[in-house]
Parts: structure tokens; C-alpha cells; sequence
């Protein structure tokens, strides 16, 4: 077989990934095997960083929309369930930028939400009697 000087290839893969670990502190920007654990470490940081940043704006949301319903005179769960029932499909995320620079469009929201509960709730006991 011939032999194979692996200048190149292996000086490239070198470089990517000490160009990935530049600022990290000591050996681990400077020599090749710390610098390479210290990538993969990052990056899986990274990776469920990305999976985390998600859930930590969904309870982001979650809060605003529960204290604008709480100024409205209403709890989150009821608010939501008001506008599943007036059949309103507005996901949180808009439900909470309207919470914090509409309060007047929000009030509007709690209010349908209150009535869509008030005539659900008549609707029950009228079945029920």
C-alpha cells in the first residue's frame, strides 16, 4: 500500500477546531486534545441550550399572560379554557406581546374569554336540569 502523509488533512481538522476553541481559557485554546474535548463539551452545551431556550420562553409567556389575567380578574387557566371555548387560536407567544403593549386589547380577550365560560356554564346546567 502506499504511504500517506496526512499534512493537509490533519492540519485542516487541527485548525477548525482550535479556531472553535479560541477564548477558552489555558490549554484549552492551545493545544489540540484539550481544545477538542473542551468543542464537544461546548457543543453539546449548545445543543441543549437550544432544546432549553424553548421551554424557558414558553414560561416566559406563561407569566406575562397570567399576570395581565390577574389584572383582568381572571387565572391563567381559566383565561385559556375561556378562549378555547370562544374558540380563539391565538398561540402564547402572541397572547403575551399583546399582554404587555395592548392591555385594552387584552381586556377585550379576558372579556370574550369570561363570556365564552359564562355560556358554557348555562349551556351545562340547562343540560343537566
Amino acid at each position: 500500500m502506499p504511504r500517506v502523509k496526512r499534512s493537509t488533512k490533519r492540519t485542516d481538522r487541527r485548525k477548525k477546531i482550535l479556531k472553535r476553541a479560541s477564548g477558552y481559557f489555558l490549554t484549552k485554546s492551545k493545544l489540540y486534545q484539550a481544545a477538542q474535548e473542551a468543542v464537544e463539551r461546548g457543543l453539546m452545551f449548545a445543543y441543549t441550550g437550544r432544546k432549553q431556550k424553548k421551554r424557558q420562553y414558553r414560561a416566559l409567556w406563561i407569566v406575562r399572560i397570567n399576570a395581565a389575567c390577574h389584572l383582568n380578574g381572571m387565572s391563567y387557566s381559566t383565561f385559556i379554557n375561556g378562549l378555547k371555548l370562544a374558540g380563539n387560536l391565538l398561540d402564547r407567544k402572541i397572547l403575551a406581546d399583546i399582554a404587555a403593549n395592548d392591555p385594552t386589547g387584552f381586556a377585550t380577550l379576558a372579556g370574550a374569554a369570561k363570556s365564552a365560560l359564562a355560556s358554557a356554564k348555562s349551556a351545562r346546567e340547562t343540560v343537566a336540569t
